[in-house]
């Protein structure tokens, strides 16, 4: 319920989201989304100007309720009928760079001693769609928002340089449009980052690129679920620890079960597709608004404490994905 003291903040989101939106419009290359755009104009806004006593609660409300408002309408642009198109050989792929990004960023996490909910932010990320994955990750674990920050940040760096690095790479190996779309839509991480970057190589590998590319952002339910469950399991430790007994059902975010079930619907038909891209433009927009209201609850402060080693886990796991799905393009595609 939105009540009278959240309207300033969520006014504030807002705006910044229009501002976001209208920047990415102009930008030219798709190099950045608006999510990014959003979180870096909500961080700058709150170490410039901020009053916390007038803004705090509507931001806490859009960056909670909002987003997984947003999350639940994302599912109904996801249709499992999608990965009978790009065949049996591309999920093959695909699977190859999630275990890749999920096992890899596990064991790097271990290794460079990172919390596991940064680490697994980063891991989603890197493995299915950067920014959409993050955030869908993020209140599922209740991570952090100086988590979530740094996240999006690196991946939104891991993916500037690689935009620029593939289309060099691919003419210099002279890589056809076909391996060059396999290649970038299952390595690259941020959707705006794989169009960007396959199209400006050729307009048949940007094709494929983009369908290979909304295939792998289905990984997004497993992705969710997976981490709903680990979740779960680590709260009700906690809690055993204390000799107290908790109820699955109180730990079940349950926007999750109306996203995956806003999904089933989609792929049996019973949305209309002139009706979900409505509700995907509008959670595309309260994703943006989550993203700046995120942004403005974060203390760049806290967030340059984080340090170097999550910076070392995500470059080093968006390496072994790209040469990961190269190999196994090579191997399964070529």
């Amino acid at each position: 319920m939105i009540k009278k003291n959240h309207l300033p903040g969520i006014g504030l989101a807002l705006l910044i989201a229009l501002i976001a939106t209208m920047i990415e419009g102009v930008l030219p290359g798709n190099i950045i989304g608006p999510t990014v755009i959003a979180m870096f104009i909500g961080i700058i806004v709150r170490a410039t100007f901020f009053n916390r006593q007038l803004f705090q609660e509507g931001v806490q409300f859009t960056s909670k309720r909002v987003l997984k408002l947003a999350i639940i309408l994302l599912g109904a642009s996801l249709n499992f009928s999608i990965v009978l198109e790009v065949g049996g050989q591309t999920v093959a792929v695909l699977v190859f760079t999630l275990l890749t990004a999920f096992l890899g960023g596990y064991i790097l996490g271990k290794l460079f001693k990172v919390n596991w909910k940064l680490s697994g932010l980063i891991s989603a990320g890197t493995a299915i769609c950067g920014g959409s994955a993050i955030a869908s990750v993020a209140p599922v674990i209740e991570a952090d928002d100086g988590d979530v920050s740094y996240a999006m940040s690196l991946v939104f760096l891991v993916d500037l340089f690689l935009v620029v690095l593939y289309p060099l790479i691919g003419r210099m190996m002279s890589l056809s449009d076909s391996f060059f779309g396999y290649w970038a839509g299952t390595s690259i991480n941020d959707t705006s980052s794989v169009v960007a970057a396959s199209f400006s190589f050729s307009e048949a590998a940007g094709e494929i690129a983009t369908l290979v590319k909304l295939t792998r952002t289905l990984a997004i339910i497993p992705t969710v679920l997976i981490f709903s469950s680990i979740y779960i399991y680590k709260q009700r430790s906690h809690v055993g620890n204390k000799a107290e007994k908790v109820k699955v059902s109180s730990l079940v975010p349950w926007f999750i079960v109306f996203f995956v079930l806003m999904a089933v619907l989609q792929t049996i038909g019973f949305i209309p597709q002139s009706v979900a891209d409505i509700m995907r433009s509008i959670s595309r927009f309260l994703m943006v608004t989550a993203l700046a209201s995120i942004g403005l609850k974060t203390d760049v402060k806290a967030l340059m404490k984080t340090g170097i080693k999550p910076l070392l886990l995500g470059v080093t796991l968006s390496a072994l994905v790209v040469i990961v799905s190269y190999i196994a393009v090579s191997i399964v595609i070529a």
